[in-house]
């Protein structure tokens, strides 16, 4: 478990480099970013945490919180001119372009028009959008359309993938990412490789 030390250093170092470095690098492995983001979602993550992942900089652990010190928030950040950035300790042209290329894609995503997403109107456009993507599987899935208030479809998400005939499903990961993207409703779906249309009991 975390110490009280290391969960402040997930944010700002408030003790010397070396030893703060010492401590990011002694963590276990369950409590490093990417085990972190594999188990609770990257929602959960510290900003230092996504940067680490975002510059690959587990050589250099402190980076990420070299640059929250000097731009406090992300859209700080994103406001900073390359030549800036590039005065960082440890920052080079690669990790430079690794920031710039995460932060615009954020940015393309809540730029994006809506209208160009499809519109759920009927069981059968759903099917439209899923069926050739399924059909063909040969493991059963579940997956998730997220919807807005205009069902205009926000998300998709593969929630599970089980063997040919059975798929094991925990209700909370059904709902995940429909909550984490604020959808108005759901359609949940699900393939049969067997051929078999007919539901089964766990259906």
């Amino acid at each position: 478990m975390p110490s009280p030390t290391h969960k402040q250093l997930s944010y700002l170092v408030s003790v010397p480099q070396e030893s703060a470095a010492r401590l990011l690098h002694e963590a276990p492995v369950s409590e490093q970013p990417i085990a972190r983001l594999e188990r609770c979602g990257p929602e959960a993550l510290a900003s230092a945490e996504l940067l680490q992942l975002v510059l690959d900089s587990r050589g250099d652990p402190l980076l990420p919180l070299r640059l929250l010190n000097q731009w406090a928030t992300l859209n700080q950040l994103a406001h900073a001119s390359p030549s800036e950035l590039l005065r960082v300790e440890g920052m080079t042209r690669m990790r430079l372009a690794h920031i710039r290329a995460a932060l615009e894609m954020g940015r393309r995503m809540w730029t994006e028009p809506w209208q160009e997403r499809p519109v759920i109107k009927s069981p059968g456009d759903a099917a439209k959008l899923l069926v050739p993507e399924m059909a063909g599987l040969e493991q059963e899935e579940m997956r998730v359309l997220a919807l807005n208030t205009k069902n205009r479809v926000i998300g998709v998400s593969l929630v599970y993938r089980g063997s040919l005939h059975t798929t094991v499903i925990r209700v909370g990961e059904l709902f995940r990412d429909a909550v984490r993207l604020n959808a108005a409703a759901v359609i949940i779906a699900h393939n049969h490789p067997s051929g078999s249309s007919d539901e089964s009991p766990e259906d």
